[in-house]
């Protein structure tokens, strides 16, 4: 809690259908039920497999730490969901498994499964899942009710590294061995590449179809995931769109392809697709280019590319939604980053209205990272003026302002949620209280006087400071993403909390439920 101010740079509780009101400062219609724990002590307790050799400075594992997670909803039986998150975060990068959490019965009851994408999670040479660590957990259902999940697995002590995919046909209750969609293993004499921040949708109009996508960063020179992080020092590498899909339900996958590629010393992170009611995919992304190239662009944006042949084809050149001028969350106390840096926007689609949303982090409204939307009424051709979302009210210590990791989703009705994490309560007393909230708009979503109904959905507040740490001992870690998805005209958002005063059970995932 802040003891000095730094630079820029639950009040109601009622019963109603089993729903708790929770409020903010100002009053709020949404009711939010009590909080269910979704996530178990760690499958992979017992396994001594991931660890660096030699472990590298502050390379520290962090047991029955959850982390991260998504969430999808059976489109036949909207009792079923799952929901995946990173079990067992190293503070250097990945975790032991990815887990899931499974339900039948509308959340009453959670089961846990694994798929076997790490060798913590009985990954094999024989199953392809023979990686030490995997991470950027994904889960989609198709309409017939098949699932697909996917993962970024790699090893600690090699440069291999792969994106991987397994499919359930159960609901979740068990998942088919992986298929790997692209594998690399370069060495130290030879260019480097790292997959990472895959995610995958299938298609709402057709069951054959599903579509993975990621950014594979591409190097002359390095052989760790060092050279990610020092990437801007490189003498030269560019981080290009790849994509895979399925046509036949996932019996087989399409080989890995580069599907944008705008120019060296130029990226993309956070990509995401989305199908459009016209069949159309749109895939959102943070771009970035280092160096003036020869389509006269530079810095960075919230962009998207389109694809009209179901990913046969896409532009070659992206529309741009909006700079992105994140500069990443801060510890408002000690100015030490959390693992919250932006650049990873989210995107969901009304498919009455055919009104498409995107939100992320952005500095414009206050100097500190905040809560942008954004807004499409015509298919993604032309985009909104970015609006401010979050509640978070006004501070005398801008650093308590922040808001960060939104997620975005539309209901039945066209309502529109937004969830977020923020500082609001933080105070000069040690440790810094973190809540998650939501704010919904009920139509006329463009106006950010529309957005006034917010809820608390964290009964108290937790210190993110005894968050696992990432990238070394450095950024206070729940995840790049969280899940949010909505059955009806209810949202229902999957998120991680720290459990206080609990250094061998840092965090869980916890599943909730928001009604108008």
């Amino acid at each position: 809690m802040h003891p000095i101010a730094r630079p820029t740079w639950i009040s109601t509780f009622a019963l109603l259908l089993g729903f708790a009101t929770v409020q903010s400062a100002a009053a709020s219609p949404l009711t939010v039920a009590p909080l269910t724990r979704i996530s178990d002590p760690s499958p992979f307790a017992a396994c001594t497999i991931g660890g660096s050799q030699p472990p590298p400075p502050g390379e520290t594992l962090y047991p029955n730490a959850e982390e991260e997670p998504w969430v999808s909803v059976n489109p036949t039986n909207a009792n079923n969901l799952i929901a995946v998150w990173q079990q067992d975060r190293w503070s250097n990068g990945g975790a032991h498994g990815l887990a899931a959490g499974v339900t039948h019965n509308g959340g009453s009851t959670w089961s846990h499964t694994f798929a076997h994408f790490s060798e913590c999670a009985g990954g094999n040479a024989a199953n392809g899942g023979d990686y030490e660590r995997s991470s950027d957990p994904w889960v989609t259902f198709a309409p017939n009710g098949d699932a697909y999940q996917i993962s970024l697995s790699f090893d600690a002590n090699t440069a291999r590294n792969g994106v991987l995919v397994s499919k359930s046909t159960n609901g979740g209750d068990t998942w088919s061995e992986p298929i790997s969609l692209i594998r690399d293993s370069g060495g130290r004499d030879s260019s480097f590449a790292f997959n990472d921040k895959e995610s995958i949708t299938a298609d709402p109009t057709n069951s054959k179809f599903a579509y993975a996508v990621w950014d594979r960063f591409t190097s002359p020179s390095g052989s760790s995931l060092a050279s990610i992080e020092g990437l801007i020092h490189s003498r030269s590498f560019r981080e290009p769109v790849f994509f895979s899909r399925t046509t036949d339900g996932g019996a087989t996958w399409e080989a890995a392809r580069d599907i944008y590629d705008r120019s060296e010393f130029n990226g993309t992170i956070g990509n995401q697709i989305v199908v459009l009611p016209n069949g159309d995919l749109l895939d959102v992304f943070d771009e970035f280019f280092v160096h003036d190239n020869s389509n006269d662009q530079r810095g960075e944006s919230i962009s998207v590319i389109r694809s009209t042949d179901k990913g046969v084809t896409w532009d070659s050149r992206s529309t741009v939604i909006a700079a992105s001028l994140e500069r990443g969350a801060f510890d408002p106390d000690t100015g030490r980053p959390i693992r919250a840096e932006g650049g990873i926007p989210d995107i969901a689609v009304d498919r009455t209205s055919r009104k498409i949303y995107a939100v992320w982090q952005d500095t414009r409204f206050s100097g500190v990272d905040e809560v942008a939307l954004s807004m499409s009424s015509d298919g993604g051709v032309t985009w909104s003026a970015p609006i401010k979302l979050n509640q978070t009210p006004r501070n005398p210590n801008p650093a308590d302002e922040q808001a960060f990791v939104p997620q975005v989703q539309v209901a039945a009705d066209g309502s529109v949620a937004v969830t977020y994490y923020d500082f609001r309560f933080n105070d000069p007393s040690p440790g810094v209280p973190t809540d998650a909230w939501i704010v919904r708009c009920a139509s006329d979503c463009g106006n950010p006087a529309s957005w006034h109904d917010e809820a608390r959905l964290s009964p108290a507040s937790f210190d993110i400071e005894q968050a696992p740490a990432a990238r070394g001992p450095f950024g206070f870690f729940l995840g790049d993403y969280e899940g949010l998805t909505s059955v009806g005209n209810t949202f229902i958002t999957v998120f991680v909390q720290v459990n206080n005063g609990s250094p061998t059970n840092r965090t869980d995932v916890f599943e909730t439920r928001v009604a108008p």
